[in-house]
Parts: structure tokens; C-alpha cells; sequence
């Protein structure tokens, strides 16, 4: 099949899946989701929906078992939405993306929070900043003047700038 209608029906699936968390779903368990992508197998058979969720372990656990529920709703809104002769069955899935790069975030900051008490510590300044300082003083040295330059500019050559109307 055709990669690029494999693509395009993975798109209708995620907007719709998101749109029907969102907007249609009552169910309590199910809160705190975000629909990241859907992968569609090339028969167009079934889909995988990801999904992530923000909460603890156990918040996590009901909400996918609220979304498991909420399925066969979401392939009848999917339904209206496709015209193919199947209507993929869909299965959703936890995407650990998210989380994975909230948590090499919070490493990355709590290293370099780390690494500047040190050297706050120690009095020296971390290794590249002297270099970029110098870099940056480089700068300083040239001042423009934004109205200058506008000023002498020359206008159309036939003169229709300055000429009234």
C-alpha cells in the first residue's frame, strides 16, 4: 500500500482519537491524556494509538483501562471519519517519549546545577565561558545606528517617492 495514504490515515485516526479523548469520552478513569501519533499496520487493519499519560503508576493503569474501554467508541467516531472499506481495530499504547525526555531533562539541569555549585565552589568560571565572553566583547565594540542606516537609502529611481499625488 501506499505509504503516503498509510500516513495520511494514521493522521485522521490521531486527530480523531484526540478529538474524542477530549471532547466525547465521560468516562472519570480517563483524564490527563494526550495523543502523540497513531501507526497503522498496511492493510489498514489495526492501529496503534500513543498516548501519554501525566500521573503516577497507578493513574496510569486507569486511565488505560478506561481508554481500553472507550475503544469501539472511538473506532465508531472513526467510522463517520474514513471512508475505507475496514475500519481499523484500535489499540491504545503508552508512549514513553514523553516522560523519557522530561526525565533526561531534569538530569541534564540538576548535572549543571551540580557542575555551577561546584565551580561557584571552587571560584572558576566553567570551561567555554571565557570563550564565549570573549566572543560576546567582540561584538560590543561596533555600536549601529538603526536611523542612519534608513536614512540614506535611496528611494525608486524615477523620483515617485517624492513626488505628491
Amino acid at each position: 500500500m501506499k505509504s503516503h495514504r498509510i500516513a495520511r490515515v494514521s493522521e485522521v485516526i490521531r486527530e480523531t482519537a484526540a478529538n474524542a479523548i477530549l471532547f466525547e469520552i465521560k468516562d472519570p478513569r480517563v483524564k490527563n491524556v494526550t495523543v502523540t501519533r497513531a501507526e497503522v499496520s498496511g492493510d489498514l487493519q489495526h492501529a496503534k494509538v500513543f498516548v501519554s499519560v501525566m500521573g503516577s503508576e497507578k493513574e496510569q493503569n486507569l486511565t488505560m483501562h478506561g481508554l481500553k474501554s472507550a475503544a469501539g467508541f472511538v473506532q465508531t467516531r472513526l467510522a463517520s471519519q474514513l471512508t475505507s472499506r475496514y475500519v481499523p481495530h484500535i489499540t491504545f499504547v503508552i508512549d514513553e517519549g514523553v516522560k523519557r525526555s522530561v526525565e533526561i531533562s531534569r538530569m541534564i539541569r540538576e548535572e549543571s546545577d551540580r557542575i555551577a555549585a561546584d565551580h561557584a565552589a571552587n571560584g572558576t568560571t566553567p570551561a567555554g565561558e571565557d570563550a564565549q565572553d570573549a566572543i560576546d566583547d567582540e561584538g560590543d565594540d561596533t555600536e549601529t545606528d538603526e536611523t542612519d542606516d534608513h536614512a540614506e537609502q535611496p528611494g525608486p529611481a524615477d523620483g515617485s517617492a517624492n513626488r505628491p499625488d
